[in-house]
């Protein structure tokens, strides 16, 4: 069995460990040796655990004891490199800090090894996480394992590389423009971006706080749907030292799924052409066939694009740009030279910009209202199909990409998950097609706030139809 190990979910790998039939340590060794083997090629993990064969180890003797264990023992997980990790290097993709080591656990991570969790490692992302390609100055460049001349996206990346090429049996990602879902699309696994509060996201660099705490989430990211619902149970919860923190009642794992029942009648809607970018067909195919599967499994799917979505990606660089520009021009103060092309850039552009505190009230309180309206509007339509965005994977480098003969930038390209970071709904993405070039496609299902267990309900029934 070592050989296969590494090919099953977390869940499946947590139910094998309480059986006893297969040991964390040959799980995690047979991890490490698939790391080995793949990670040249790929550049996923950027940093490993030194002690996981060590956790390993004393996991291994817990079970033989018989004692109780957590709903992840034994499992090996990797951590996007944004997200502080005790005693391992998180640099964030920055040269300003690339020898910096936590002396504490973000919660979430505190809470996955709590659970049983194994930490194998680090996963490589943008420098300071602001782009939608993996690349940065200390570590370099990711690939997408389906095609080494293209990105895995960003920000997180590494994490979506790691676990798609099962190195990793799932992780934990970060998502402020999209940085959860859209690597997921592009390396063909599953991701959830929860609602603002599940979640907590102390520990993350650049740091949730302020006007980014409106916007940016910690979430699971995983082959399988059912990784995710385990992933959500183990790190959801309250924590008093955040504002927006919210608290989250504990569901029995075996109800997780209870609804995909109640879902047939249920009023969705489907779209794929918000009106800021085209798709490529293939990604129209992906949406239509998830709502038509959907409508022969009893939901009653229409073809009708929100009210607010495209108003609310032309937001997010209102509301966020500047906010995240002025964090990176506190931590490279005096030391630009040492910042990469793209950090530079941000860096200068903001010194050449004068604040417009008018434009940012003002684009805040839209966004409200646009959120309001929406959330009405979901009363009665409380399910959304959608593209992650115009297209799969592109290739390294690029800043434009072509969708059906219409040049394109690649951030406007994904205004389609930008859109749901402004409003902060809940969002899974899960892979149902592949491109003429086998390039994954996956699509987004979107919620009301705090939905999660109906978003993952219908990731689950599409998984189930198009799992390849």
């Amino acid at each position: 069995m070592n050989d296969e190990l590494t090919g099953f979910s977390a869940s499946e790998l947590a139910a094998l460990v309480r059986a006893r039939r297969a040991s964390p340590v040959e799980i995690v060794e047979a991890h490490l040796r698939r790391i080995d083997e793949i990670n040249p090629q790929l550049n996923a993990i950027i940093t490993l655990a030194p002690d996981a064969m060590e956790r390993a180890c004393e996991a291994e003797r817990l079970i033989m004891r018989g004692a109780d264990v957590g709903l992840l023992h034994g499992v090996p997980v990797t951590i996007k490199d944004t997200i502080a990790t005790r005693n391992l290097r998180t640099t964030c993709g920055s040269p300003m800090r690339a020898s910096f080591i936590p002396e504490t656990d973000a919660p979430a991570v505190a809470r996955l090894k709590k659970a049983g969790a194994i930490i194998l490692g680090k996963t490589n992302v943008p420098e300071m996480a602001v782009s939608y390609e993996t690349d940065n100055p200390v570590f370099g460049r990711t690939n997408n394992p389906f095609d080494s001349g293209r990105t895995p996206g960003g920000s997180s990346g590494g994490e979506a590389a790691a676990i798609a090429s099962c190195m990793s049996a799932a992780g934990l990602g970060s998502d402020l423009v999209g940085s959860i879902r859209i690597p997921a699309h592009f390396c063909g696994i599953c991701g959830l971006k929860p609602t603002i509060g599940c979640v907590p996201c102390a520990g993350h660099t650049p740091p949730a706080i302020g006007v980014l705490s409106l916007g940016a989430v910690v979430g699971p990211m995983a082959r399988k749907t059912l990784d995710l619902a385990l992933l959500f149970d183990v790190i959801a919860g309250f924590n008093d030292t955040e504002s927006l923190s919210v608290p989250i009642a504990n569901e029995s794992r075996e109800n997780r799924f209870d609804e995909i029942d109640l879902l047939r009648g249920l009023r969705s809607a489907w779209y794929a052409d918000e009106g800021i970018a085209p798709v490529s067909i293939e990604t129209r195919c992906a949406v239509e066939l998830s709502a038509r599967y959907l409508t022969e499994a009893g939901l009653k799917m229409r073809e009708e694009t929100p009210p607010g979505v495209a108003r609310s990606a032309q937001l997010w660089t209102h509301i966020f740009a500047r906010a995240a520009a002025a964090f990176i021009r506190e931590e490279y103060k005096g030391c630009e030279e040492k910042a990469g092309a793209l950090v530079r850039h941000i860096i200068a552009d903001y010194d050449q910009r004068p604040p417009a505190l008018d434009d940012f009230i003002s684009s805040w309180r839209e966004r409200d209202s646009l959120r309001a309206a929406l959330i009405e509007w979901m009363k009665d339509t409380p399910l959304i199909i959608a593209p992650v965005g115009s297209s799969a994977a592109f290739a390294h480098g690029a800043r434009m990409i072509e969708i059906e003969g219409r040049a394109i930038n690649v951030f406007s390209a994904f205004s389609y998950a930008q859109a749901f970071n402004v409003l902060n709904l809940p969002v899974a993405v899960v892979p149902v097609a592949r491109s003429r070039e086998n390039l994954p496609i996956g699509v987004q299902i979107i919620g009301r706030p705090f939905s999660e267990k109906m978003v993952l309900a219908v990731a689950l029934m599409l998984e189930k139809a198009f799992s390849q």
